[in-house]
């Protein structure tokens, strides 16, 4: 027997021979355990849970001896908090705007980008030229360019392990709990991108973000006399529709497709001065260094009103040709793959987003998620479970295979490609010294943020330690005025990486808001003195005291415990009347079921509302009820049925079944009449409900009637299936 157990059984043992009204304050004491000898340190392994008074192995070890401030908790943490080496600092998501951030990774592992937006004059160098870094006033990025020049410098030499780009969404008045069109969302960023740089003084600014401008122009032709009219556009990405498409390559040559232009449709052509059909197509004129495609995966659903998410597995390889889709070449447009923005989940309005994007420096791929980053192995993109759905099994039969050097993906809403290059430059995008003087104030404080952290963190810890063992050493209670306290937080007090919260002793009380003795082995004795300065520094509560031993709960306990002692001996007597030689015919019909269970029903008849004698194999204090059914299997024969009443016909009789019911003797009758005095009496003498023989025999009449039946049921079977 488990330790445990051998001290549940001990607690209780005086009521085998005590009766329930004559208990003492003694008895009460026993039951819960209160002079049980406290285990000894270095003798009890662990804790032990059935004696209240075992204040071993509950997590003091750690605190007992002199403690160095390094290995506090939470010193490590401050690490956590600092940049990796070679790593890249992170971005910390806002909310529902993370979409925001995966365009943020994409445009600074550009390099050409980044190092143009550095060339930007703003006013963070009159700042620094006027004011240095000393100042008490932080510095604030005022246009959108200067935040994204600042983020793009802390992101680059920031000792944080991420920083906080809220100043950069503030900037676009974006609700962080509100999720966006992501795709919108780039374009809004582009054009105002264009419009802050296009009002600076020198055209070599102005016309930044020409350089990731393409041009394409609409060509309409009419067919009457063939004139053709241009409208040239410029362009920073192309949406490209893939509804209906497998690759990338047909969504790029749908979007270049001629249109025509007939009937309510028609041109208004200027040579002819009249509406004319025509042909309308889209000319690419030149591409810029970065391609950003656009997967038009967030359509408009026409049924809803509402925007829905197609979820279509587009194929796309690593290396894109587009020099046969453009019309004028000035040189060669090849390029390669260097970013996959991905969106995870079924709905247009929510989701979460990620973003694979290439180092072009190092040539490794990168898996942005939140804040952290995780390198792909073997300089290879991994989309893995990305291209996981809520409806798995829809998804599967339409996945296409790809071959090596080529993806396909149904979460891919933006494909980035950089212009492939003979030569592979080998340069770094050096961060200005303005913006550098920034980044050294941000770093600065984050260390002096780090020291403070850290010594409150050791103080805590060091106070955390005294408190410990000046209490710890006053724990046990003796004979000294006691509380009993939940053992999961006092293990929780003691542990270093959970906060201490208020005491809690609800789950341990009984029906009479009283200590309940079944829950001692989740509760601890420890002294007034020490439980009153628990209470003063954590709050919390019921508490526990001498008072809250309770004395109905022990009484109730004593009781059925006699009654279980009592029905175990009658359970006995009954299965030897049971195997005994039954004399004569005489006795009584009990039904086979109630025979099985009826230790069970007689607990439910005693109102006892305790099943832990009564295990779910069967057993009784080591007697087998039945050794081929399951106490489930008998609670669902007898829910609804009492004792006995499982051989009542639905007319109230005995049922005809003999194979349901048993004769047993007047002695064992007798026996189990005292635990069910309502119980049908069912004596041999009586004899089967006369209206089941009746139906019964015409059953059996009508047995060749109803074969023959089946049998033409069965011959039209086939007949009904082929038809």
């Amino acid at each position: 027997m488990a330790p445990r157990l051998q001290l549940e059984k001990a607690a209780w043992r005086w009521a085998e021979t005590m009766r329930p009204e004559e208990l003492s304050q003694e008895h009460i004491e026993t039951a819960y355990r209160i002079w049980l000898e406290p285990c000894i340190r270095g003798v009890c392994r662990c804790n032990c849970k059935g004696n209240p008074n075992c204040l071993v192995g509950i997590g003091e070890r750690i605190w007992l001896g002199e403690i160095d401030e390094n290995s506090f908790h939470n010193i490590d943490d401050l690490n956590c908090e600092r940049r990796k080496k070679n790593s890249f600092v992170g971005l910390i998501n806002l909310g529902a705007t993370y979409y925001v951030n995966t365009f943020l990774r994409v445009w600074f592992l550009n390099l050409e980008l980044r190092q143009a937006l550095y060339l930007c004059p703003s006013i963070c160098s009159d700042y620094m030229m006027e004011n240095g870094v000393h100042e008490e006033k932080d510095f604030e990025p005022q246009t959108i360019c200067e935040h994204l020049q600042y983020l793009f410098a802390l992101l680059q030499n920031s000792n944080r392990r991420y920083i906080d780009p809220s100043g950069f969404v503030k900037t676009f008045s974006l609700d962080t709990g509100q999720q966006k069109d992501a795709q919108e969302f780039s374009k809004l960023f582009m054009s105002l991108l264009e419009d802050t740089l296009s009002k600076q003084k020198n055209p070599d600014v102005r016309n930044i973000v020409q350089q990731f401008c393409g041009k394409y122009t609409y060509v309409t032709v009419c067919d009457q006399c063939g004139r053709e009219s241009n409208l040239l556009s410029k362009f920073y990405e192309l949406e490209l529709n893939i509804q209906g498409h497998k690759q990338l390559t047909d969504c790029i040559s749908e979007f270049l497709m001629e249109e025509k232009l007939e009937r309510d449709n028609r041109y208004f052509c200027v040579n002819c001065q009249s509406k004319q059909n025509a042909t309308r197509k889209i000319r690419l004129l030149s591409l810029l260094c970065t391609l950003n495609l656009q997967l038009m995966c967030f359509v408009f659903d026409g049924q809803t009103g509402l925007k829905k998410k197609l979820n279509t597995y587009i194929g796309f390889s690593e290396t894109l040709d587009m020099d046969p889709y453009v019309d004028h070449k000035p040189g060669s447009y090849v390029y390669e793959l260097s970013a996959v923005l991905i969106h995870q989940g079924v709905s247009a309005y929510s989701g979460h987003y990620i973003a694979q994007v290439k180092d072009p420096q190092s040539g490794k791929w990168y898996k942005f998620n939140y804040e952290d980053m995780e390198k792909m192995e073997g300089k290879k993109l991994q989309l893995g479970i990305e291209e996981d759905l809520a409806e798995p099994s829809k998804s599967q039969t339409c996945r296409l295979k790809c071959g090596k050097g080529t993806h396909c993906s149904q979460n891919a809403y933006m494909l980035v490609y950089g212009l492939q290059s003979q030569e592979k430059p080998n340069w770094t995008v050096e961060v200005p010294a303005f913006l550098q003087e920034l980044v050294d104030c941000d770093n600065a404080k984050f260390e002096a943020w780090c020291i403070e952290m850290r010594k409150r963190r050791v103080d805590k810890g060091k106070a955390k330690h005294e408190e410990v063992k000046e209490l710890y050493q006053r724990l046990p209670a003796g004979a000294e005025p006691y509380e009993f306290v939940s053992l999961e937080w006092l293990q929780k007090w003691l542990d270093e990486l959970t906060p201490t919260k208020p005491i809690d002793n609800h789950t341990s009380l009984c029906s009479h808001d009283k200590l309940h003795p079944d829950k001692i082995s989740i509760m601890k004795r420890i002294s007034k003195y020490v439980a009153d300065i628990f209470y003063s520094r954590y709050g919390g509560g019921p508490r526990l005291t001498v008072k809250a031993l309770g004395k109905k709960c022990v009484v109730e306990g004593c009781r059925v415990l006699h009654l279980k002692n009592q029905l175990n001996k009658d359970y006995k007597m009954v299965n030897n009347l049971l195997k005994a030689t039954r004399k004569g015919d005489d006795g009584f019909w009990v039904g086979k079921s109630s025979l099985r269970s009826w230790c069970q029903l007689a607990l439910e008849q005693l109102d006892v509302q305790d099943g832990d004698a009564y295990q779910s194999n069967g057993k009784m204090n080591g007697n087998t009820f039945s050794k081929d059914e399951s106490k489930e299997e008998r609670k669902e024969e007898e829910e609804e049925l009492n004792f006995n009443e499982d051989i009542l016909c639905p007319h109230g009789e005995l049922c005809i079944s003999e194979n349901e019911r048993r004769l047993v003797s007047k002695e064992a009758w007798s026996k189990l009449q005292q635990y069910f005095p309502k119980a049908p009496e069912l004596p041999s003498c009586r004899e089967c409900c006369s209206q089941c023989k009746i139906l019964e025999r015409e059953g059996e009449e009508n047995k060749p009637l109803h074969k023959m039946i089946a049998n033409e049921q069965k011959t039209s079977l086939p007949n009904l299936f082929q038809d």
